[in-house]
């Protein structure tokens, strides 16, 4: 009878010891631009979305400690309107690792500048998937279902879309927020709305094809197989390029995304190709990622 009690007990216990959370997530805040002289309260939000982000538990699966996914939230606050009420903006990034190696490549880099939010100190954060109750946790789910979207993306083709999903369901629960950031007439179109929205759109889905050539077929090969990893990475901008004359949407935010993620690691991959490879990517991402123009013509220069 003991040992039976035992044997439950056991059954009860180890799953909540080989479970561990999706994120392994740095929360940094910013505060230097509000006056005042309660500082602490900056530090006890800093640790109640550690714990939102590191805590919660995202998915149905199984997560070792090294499988968490690294990722980083810097919140910059540049107002506060009222004794909870603050303004700001928040700078999401995530990275992934590449196989066989000790390098993690960014897989997000995005600066929303639509963060407002309240806050009452030591307040419980509370988040539900099926209604808008705060805007503050509302955003964090958000960008945490995206990055599990794009990592999941990176791993298998179009693996991401429950995660998508997710992000789409809190984008909607948010349209009669009074909140910036979640609807598609805002300034730029350069939001939480049109992110998700370019994401699931099927005009997009060779740039989420391309998420998953890039790091399975390019990235995670070029350890082993760096010409094959290559060329496989020239083949994806050149599929990006169709959708980037096809042109989709006139801001083409999906694909801002990428480039904004990759456009350093480009050039790294590329400076030491051979010169009809580079000429051909460089003219490519001239082309479709005009912006960072001058960076990518460090391509063309020879490695001492």
């Amino acid at each position: 009878m003991l040992l039976k009690r035992f044997v439950i007990l056991m059954l009860l216990i180890v799953p909540s010891l080989i479970k561990a959370q999706e994120f392994k997530c740095n929360i940094q805040i910013n505060s230097q631009k509000i006056q005042g002289s309660n500082r602490t309260v900056y530090q006890t939000l800093q640790t109640a979305l550690y714990e939102f982000m590191n805590n919660t538990t995202w998915t149905n699966h199984v997560y070792g400690i090294d499988e968490r996914i690294e990722c980083n939230i810097m919140i910059n606050l540049n107002e506060q309107l009222g004794s909870d009420e603050y303004k700001g903006t928040v700078q999401v990034q995530a990275r992934r690792p590449v196989f066989n190696t000790s390098y993690s490549t960014t897989v997000l880099n995005f600066l929303d500048n639509n963060f407002d939010f309240r806050y009452i100190e030591y307040n419980k954060l509370e988040f539900s998937e099926n209604t808008h109750t705060n805007n503050l946790t509302s955003v964090l789910a958000y960008y945490a279902y995206l990055i599990l979207g794009i990592d999941y993306d990176t791993y298998s083709l179009y693996g991401g879309s429950e995660y998508f999903q997710k992000a789409e369901k809190i984008m909607n629960n948010a349209q009669n927020a009074p909140e910036r950031g979640w609807k598609a007439y805002e300034g730029n179109r350069k939001n939480r709305y049109w992110i998700i929205e370019n994401i699931l759109n099927e005009k997009y889905k060779p740039v989420r094809e391309v998420n998953y050539r890039y790091h399975r077929l390019g990235l995670d090969i070029m350890n082993e197989k760096l010409i094959e990893g290559r060329a496989e990475i020239v083949e994806c901008m050149a599929t990006l390029q169709k959708v980037y004359r096809e042109k989709p949407d006139p801001y083409m935010l999906f694909m801002q995304l990428f480039f904004d993620a990759k456009n350093d690691e480009l050039v790294s991959i590329f400076t030491e190709s051979y010169p009809t490879e580079k000429s051909r990517v460089l003219n490519i991402l001239t082309e479709i990622d005009n912006a960072n123009s001058t960076k990518y013509k460090a391509i063309m220069e020879q490695k001492k």
